[in-house]
């Protein structure tokens, strides 16, 4: 494990000095953000996010240069920067977005204010996420899989922004609506763009999110961190927009990749080129108003190659992005059309249940419409996802 220099402090020890959160009385202190380098990082292999490790809005193909190499088994130590608050429709200064919400300087990440500051980005064309990688793996090829172990979280921030932006969503032309309410943090532009700022007590594991409203009403709920970006390079040599996701992975959104859960990927290119981004703090399936709970992350991930045999013996002969947890299987349906994407997760359901679990093709299609749960992952990614759930308990 590396200790490198400590986590700065979010503000002075005295919180009424501060105003961070509001005021005194909604302090949840010690607060530390974790700026690139800083606080504890647990593998030998750490990615920090920086204009040259880094991507805003475009996610690496085949031509794509790696800015780390591993071999298989790595545990790699990864930051992520979230893109709220330094997109164009909220200034492109997330000291003054955040500063807004009371958060001082100090409590604003420094890679948020150097992407913001240096990093090229059209509003509209390029994508909005920070895309972390790519990381090539030694003697990865074409046909193998990449094993993503997801070992742990830290929040870099203990603080996060949902947003909806009109067209966008699950429901554009009707939300957002009218005049911008009090409680969001985007002042009123020619974006129309809605940011709600939430608070986050707790650390990763035991976090709650404290979402405020009028004078002394909130909502509270827990959090469960997770990257919605995890994904290898697709074969492609045209550029590749990071908000809809495919078959390279990408933005999944899938809430059940939390701490303790694996991704399988089918890689495509030598050397996989597995990148991140998107970290959430929190989401619902659906993520109906555009994004979820929106904030930094580093992750440890372990990166693993699996080969022939070996793929199989994880999860058969899957064709997408396939997950899985100490509970379920997960497999995966995407396309533009939900329909589509339901069909295309019961298909991919149906080869796993043959192909890694032995049964028939009829008798799967039973057991999955009596006892798997297929639940909307997103449908404001422009693809949309649809994930089934397979209890491991009925094949013990």
């Amino acid at each position: 494990m590396r200790e490198s220099a400590g986590a700065a402090p979010l503000g002075p020890s005295d919180p009424a000095e501060y105003g961070l959160l509001g005021s005194a009385r909604d302090w949840r202190g010690p607060a530390v953000i974790l700026n690139p380098g800083q606080g504890r990082i647990d593998s030998d292999h750490y990615l920090p996010v920086t204009p040259e490790t880094s991507r805003w809005g475009w996610w690496p193909n085949r031509q794509t240069a790696p800015v780390m190499s591993v071999d298989s088994g790595t545990v790699v130590t990864v930051d992520t920067l979230s893109h709220e608050g330094i997109l164009e429709d909220q200034g492109r200064d997330p000291a003054a977005f955040f500063g807004a919400r009371g958060i001082d300087r100090f409590g604003v990440l420094e890679d948020a204010v150097e992407m913001a500051r240096y990093v090229p980005h059209t509003f509209g064309v390029d994508g909005p996420h920070v895309v972390t990688g790519p990381i090539n793996l030694r003697g990865a090829e074409p046909g193998d899989l990449l094993q993503v172990d997801v070992l742990g979280f830290a929040l870099r921030v203990p603080y996060g922004v949902t947003s909806n932006r009109h067209g966008l969503g699950a429901l554009p032309g009707e939300m957002p609506d009218g005049d911008e309410p009090p409680d969001t943090l985007t002042p009123g532009t020619e974006h129309g763009t809605v940011s709600v700022f939430t608070e986050v007590e707790g650390d990763a594991e035991r976090g709650t999110a404290v979402l405020r409203y009028g004078t002394d009403s909130m909502v509270r709920y827990p959090i469960a961190p997770f990257l919605g970006m995890m994904g290898v390079a697709p074969d492609v040599d045209e550029p590749v927009a990071t908000r809809p996701p495919g078959r390279h992975g990408g933005n999944i959104d899938i809430k059940h990749l939390v701490q303790g859960a694996t991704l399988y990927l089918p890689v495509q290119v030598p050397g996989a080129g597995f990148a991140v981004g998107d970290p959430h703090f929190a989401q619902g399936n659906g993520e109906v108003a555009l994004t979820a709970l929106e904030g930094s992350l580093r992750a440890d991930l372990r990166l693993s190659v699996l080969c022939g045999p070996e793929a199989r013996r994880a999860c058969g002969l899957i064709e997408n992005p396939f997950g899985e947890t100490d509970d379920h299987w997960i497999a995966v349906g995407l396309h533009a059309d939900l329909d589509e994407a339901m069909r295309e997760a019961a298909r991919e359901a149906l080869r796993f249940c043959e192909s890694r679990l032995g049964l028939p093709r009829h008798i799967a299609y039973a057991y999955l419409s009596c006892a798997a749960d297929f639940e909307v992952t997103q449908v404001v990614n422009e693809v949309k996802g649809v994930h089934c759930l397979i209890a491991k308990r009925d094949f013990m």
